[in-house]
């Protein structure tokens, strides 16, 4: 119940973010909404950059096997977490000599400073398995950023004060986690510098492919910006930032719940038969959900892009729609799936270069689809999406490298739900109504579908033995 609780509140987060999107993008200008966009990327680079390292330490360490070494990690994570903040703040100062304004710069290290805090404190939380409190501040970070950004955006909608009541939010949401876990998280320990060097080996290698991940959306952005121009290209850079947000949560929240129990498989037993059932199904749930989550969205774009998206930004949001979902499915499979076995393996130089891999595949396809198509939204973000599949395709020899007994048929059901809404597509020219009708109600009777065969082939066996 604690997981389902836990998960809940990805979904909550996911929702929250999917709508703060939408209604930022009303209230700012394009260009205004351009330059927000690209200070979320660079600070959330910034915060990756500096602090995932630690999380990843965190995830891999945390809370430790013997008694009292939950408390001397928490130690060592805690000093190396204010070395790093220590960095970011310098780093951001140092952008004043580039000409980037001073409110903007401390902004952004401050904004990165508390999302890789706040992400550390909910992995904390989250490994002493207190579900209840963690699944309450994350949800509770999701409402109070939000507040704050769009009170930030309706007192001056401007991107400088959006930004502010971004970062008042994160100081609001600071104060309640303090609040919220005053009574955990206390026990006292002594610094053990080892710890910083053990967790540094591990994560900085790991964190480094996180690093190149944010990077390839961040090119993304950088070449849209640069060929387009920073209001021509507002449209196509909401569809970045909308569209996969829900893929990025979802595949957080799979992974949080059902990763550990396969590295701990895997650790404790090796490449036994009940492992390779449980990879199976931990590969077919990540399929499938990424699957179901793009058929949703495809399936909705329409009235989204006709309805919800502010009409300065709707043309260049639906030419650029369609293939955001599809780079976004291939990179959440990339990116989270195919890579598993190096990371149980600890095979770290295969992790680094499938990530540089997809950064550079993904941002050479949107060149070459901008000079060899014509330089506009689709054939930018085409060249994208055929470069993500490039990366899938060259990622799946990594996957392979550990075999797994996958479970097929609610991928089949998942893939042909996506099919419907993408074919229907075709029917717009005739009746939107008809095509999105035939979309929503195929796409989810197959998504059903797909959800009853993990059901019975996945939970029930489960649930009996």
């Amino acid at each position: 119940m604690a997981k389902i609780v836990a998960l809940a509140a990805y979904f909550y987060q996911a929702a929250v973010a999917f709508g703060l999107l939408i209604a930022v993008a009303h209230l700012l200008t394009p260009a205004d909404y351009a330059a927000y966009s690209l200070f979320i990327s660079i600070s959330q680079f910034a915060a990756i950059f500096c602090f995932e390292w630690v999380r990843f330490a965190c995830s891999r360490f945390y809370p430790g096997q013997g008694a009292g070494s939950e408390a001397l990690e928490r130690k060592a994570l805690s000093v190396e977490f204010a070395a790093c903040s220590a960095i970011c703040l310098i780093a951001a100062s140092a952008s004043i000599l580039f000409s980037v304004p001073t409110e903007i710069a401390v902004l952004g290290g401050l904004v990165a400073i508390f999302q890789g805090g706040s992400d550390l404190h909910l992995t904390m939380l989250r490994f002493r398995q207190e579900f209840r409190i963690f699944s309450r501040l994350q949800g509770s970070r999701a409402t109070i950023l939000a507040v704050g950004t769009l009170a930030g955006a309706a007192v001056a909608p401007t991107f400088t004060c959006t930004v502010i009541g971004l970062m008042a939010g994160y100081l609001a949401y600071g104060l309640l986690a303090l609040f919220l876990t005053r009574n955990s998280l206390r026990e006292a320990a002594r610094f053990e510098p080892p710890l910083v060097r053990k967790h540094f080996v591990y994560g900085s290698v790991a964190a480094s492919a996180s690093v190149i991940g944010l990077l390839t959306p961040l090119g993304l952005k950088t070449i849209l910006t640069a060929v387009l121009g920073a209001g021509a290209a507002a449209g196509a850079l909401l569809a970045l930032d909308l569209l996969q947000r829900p893929f990025v949560l979802i595949v957080s929240a799979l992974q949080a719940i059902q990763y550990p129990d396969v590295v701990s498989t895997y650790d404790r037993e090796g490449a036994t038969p009940t492992f390779r059932r449980q990879l199976g199904e931990y590969y077919s749930l990540l399929t499938g959900l990424t699957l179901m989550t793009a058929a949703g969205i495809f399936a909705l774009l329409q009235p989204i892009g006709q309805f919800v998206i502010a009409a300065g930004l709707r043309d260049g949001f639906l030419a650029a729609a369609p293939f955001v979902i599809g780079l976004a499915t291939c990179r959440a499979l990339t990116f989270n799936m195919l890579p598993t076995p190096a990371h149980l393996q600890h095979r770290l130089l295969a992790i680094f270069l499938l990530a540089v891999l997809d950064c550079v595949l993904l941002n050479i396809g949107v060149l070459a689809g901008g000079h060899l198509g014509s330089y506009n939204d689709a054939a930018l973000m085409a060249g994208g999406m055929i470069g993500a599949l490039c990366a899938i395709a060259i990622g799946l020899k990594v996957m392979m490298s550990l075999s797994f007994d996958f479970v097929w048929p609610p991928v089949v059901f998942s893939a042909i739900g996506l099919a419907v809404p993408v074919l229907a597509t075709a029917g717009f020219g005739y009746s939107l109504w008809i095509s999105v009708a035939v979309g929503v109600v195929g796409g989810a009777l197959f998504c059903l579908l797909g959800l009853y065969s993990y059901f019975i082939t996945m939970f029930r066996p489960q649930a009996r033995s």
